[in-house]
């Protein structure tokens, strides 16, 4: 028997809850930063949205995803979801 068959479902969701932890943590750092850049978008005049920017991320996280043992297209999905997540977040800060 491996490791995951001896442990419960309710031990492998708390796992995954300390993950999801762990994620928030992360996302709020990001935002922080973002926040940041906002300040310099506006400084700048410069929009929310930079597609170029945008297609550089996402190809960059599906690169490095297996590289973390993720699968590639979730980490398409989940960037996408999150860029546009804060674009929409920016443009309301930056709105003029």
């Amino acid at each position: 028997m491996n490791k995951t068959q001896s442990l419960s479902l309710e031990a492998l969701r708390e796992r995954i809850d300390a993950v999801d932890n762990e994620l928030l943590a992360v996302l709020g750092k990001r935002q922080a930063l973002v926040a940041q850049v906002i300040a310099v978008k506006e400084r700048d005049m410069l929009p929310a949205r930079i597609p170029d920017r945008v297609t550089e991320v996402v190809d960059r996280v599906m690169q490095e995803a297996p590289k973390h043992g993720t699968s590639p297209d979730l980490a398409k999905a989940v960037w996408t979801a999150m860029i546009e997540w804060f674009i929409t977040f920016e443009e309301k800060a930056l709105r003029r």
